[in-house]
């Protein structure tokens, strides 16, 4: 067991495609704790979701050892990742740790998440180790960068350490800065056991897998533990630490990070934010935890086999044990039959939990449109607060309709101020301010609707500023405003999947540009198939999908023309009867149209 005064504990926060998990690499490397044979790049991406995609999902920890000034010191390492929709992941990392390195791109600069991260590291105040990455590119601005760190984050530019996460260079200084400048860890071992739990994920055999960063006390093989929140006895059966694999021990102490295994089978034993400590009679006092993720996108998850559901449950259930960021209740569809109301934090949060549940559960979903959370004031004076449109009273039952407003910061060259803000403008947006980071980059701050920012404000930042913009957001209020629900009635019967929130104005565009996608998905029947869009009983948008018909009048060949008139009015009265008792097949991708088509009405907005 190693002694507090030599641990630090620290985690590497930056902006997304900075380098954490290149730099976690030569870190590594440099302690030895990986050989050059076992080494592959982003060693701690293991998930092959993150390997697909090339960004850091789940935070990661690993302990390494480096001597120095014949001490060895023990590091215990958070990976992090960069993403918004991850900043839970990060808050809960830097929790357990006493300082942060703040890494930035020597070339791209202080982006919208740089500032994000580092507020947060301070907020928490850790000690922050500012770093310049990348500076063997060819095309770095070392000087330039370390101004702007000093204009946004107010950090003295001698204190920046270089560093290259692909070459390795400057990894040795890095290591020394952050045995000299990150505070050990004040716990003590011989205290009471209070441990945090900070993460968590399922083992098919072996159970729940718990990571705990030990307060104060010692942990030993076999002891019995207590959850405090669950106020479940176990017993350790397993501990030890992440080199980077689990690499078991006999005991954590006071400043320690590492994994607790107990059997757990039970899903719900598990709370991240939970307390350890010893199953006597006085145990130590609980840790308050983390602050409650704010779920703001909602979307429905269904299987497209409803023989899955009971499947898909269990999926979800193992999911939030690793992810308690998002949370799910089942509900039922007439569409789509039974299925599950998900919370996530972002959109690539919720493409995320999607892909994980189809490649590591095996489930084929459907999934419906995304919306957000309304508050809403009836006329009798009841609070609600609505997660689906099909919750959404009358429009003459409601006094007042409160949306979500974020405030978004965008940070980008300056050249792309003008498009950035015509976007913003287009959305009803409200203008905040902007600040020059240096001559060629600058901060424009919005205040938006987060129903505006979740359907394709990134894709349109994006394709506006060729990819150079980044933007993040937090949620500033819940504001009222002229939004009605948009209702799709196919054959007359509201298709419930379907209904989405739009403001009042954008009604009629939104609802022709979705009955005129249905219209393409839906295949012909042998009737008449009536699409509308409408808001209350007001029918705004109508398509007809046409019958299919049979030439009946094919055997006729000159004559009278009663004969085919006759054929023709039996050929009616036959689709009359038919359209009164036939079902319209709505195919499932159709749903994914209402998604799309706000997508597309968004790019034609801007063109």
């Amino acid at each position: 067991m190693t002694q507090p005064t030599l641990i630090r504990n620290f985690s590497i926060v930056a902006h997304i495609d900075h380098g954490k998990s290149t730099l976690a690499d030569r870190l590594m490397e440099r302690t030895g704790t990986v050989t050059v044979r076992e080494m592959k790049d982003q060693l701690l991406d293991d998930m092959e979701l993150e390997r697909q995609r090339g960004i850091t999902i789940k935070a990661r920890t690993v302990s390494m050892n480096y001597a120095l000034n014949g001490c060895t010191y023990e590091l215990n390492l958070i990976d992090t990742p960069g993403h918004v929709d991850f900043q839970y992941e990060v808050s809960r990392s830097l929790a357990c740790c006493e300082g942060a390195v703040l890494l930035v791109d020597a070339f791209q600069g202080v982006e919208a998440q740089t500032m994000a991260n580092a507020y947060g590291a301070i907020e928490h105040e850790l000690v922050v180790v500012p770093v310049l990455n990348k500076i063997d590119l060819t095309h770095a601005r070392p000087d330039e960068v370390r101004e702007e760190m000093e204009q946004t984050l107010g950090i003295d530019p001698d204190e920046v350490l270089s560093c290259s996460g692909k070459t390795g260079l400057g990894a040795k200084e890095l290591l020394e800065a952050i045995i000299d400048r990150v505070p050990p860890p004040t716990g003590d071992p011989k205290a009471t056991l209070q441990a945090m739990v900070f993460d968590s994920v399922y083992d098919e055999y072996r159970g729940a897998v718990t990571y705990v960063r030990i307060m104060q006390g010692t942990v030993c093989k076999g002891q019995k533990i207590k959850f405090l929140q669950a106020g479940t006895v176990h017993e350790v059966v397993e501990l030890g630490q992440f080199a980077p694999q689990r690499k078991a021990c006999d005991n954590l102490g006071a400043g320690q990070v590492g994994y607790l295994i107990c059997n757990i089978k039970s899903l719900g034993q598990v709370h991240i934010g939970d307390t350890v400590s010893t199953a006597n009679d006085n145990p130590a006092s609980a840790l308050p935890g983390y602050q409650e993720p704010k779920r703001m996108v909602f979307c429905g998850l269904y299987p497209s086999d409803g023989q899955d559901f009971e499947q898909l449950r269990e999926a979800l259930a193992k999911l939030a044990i690793n992810d308690p960021s998002f949370e799910f209740e089942p509900e039922t569809s007439d569409a789509l039959g039974f299925g599950f109301r998900c919370g996530f934090l972002g959109l690539l949060h919720m493409e995320i939990v999607q892909q994980r549940l189809e490649q590591e559960a095996n489930i084929d979903l459907v999934q419906t449109a995304p919306n957000v959370t309304y508050e809403i004031t009836t006329t009798t004076g009841e609070q609600l607060e609505v997660h689906t449109p099909q919750r959404i009273p009358d429009l003459g039952d409601i006094e007042e309709f409160r949306q979500p407003i974020v405030r978004v910061n965008f940070v980008l060259p300056t050249e792309y101020i003008g498009g950035v803000m015509k976007i913003c403008t287009d959305r009803r947006g409200t203008y905040v301010r902007t600040e020059y980071l240096s001559p060629t980059r600058a901060m424009v701050v919005y205040d938006l609707a987060l129903a505006e920012v979740i359907y394709d404000m990134h894709d349109r930042l994006k394709s506006m500023t060729r990819g150079y913009g980044t933007m993040d957001y937090e949620l500033k209020d819940y504001e009222a405003g002229d939004l009605v629900r948009l209702d799709i009635l196919v054959k007359g019967d509201r298709v419930d999947a379907l209904s989405i929130v739009c403001d009042r104005r954008d009604a009629e565009v939104r609802g022709r540009a979705v009955i005129k996608k249905l219209k393409k998905e839906i295949p012909r029947h042998m009737f008449e198939v009536p699409l509308q869009a409408a808001v209350g009983s007001r029918v705004i948008a109508r398509e007809t999908i046409s019958a299919m018909r049979k030439n009946v009048t094919a055997k006729c060949y000159g004559g009278d023309i009663s004969r085919k008139r006759k054929l023709w009015e039996k050929q009616k009265e036959g689709k009359k009867r038919m359209k009164s008792i036939g079902q319209v097949d709505i195919p499932q991708k159709a749903f994914l149209a209402v998604l799309e088509t706000g997508e597309e009405e968004g790019k034609k907005k801007q063109g």
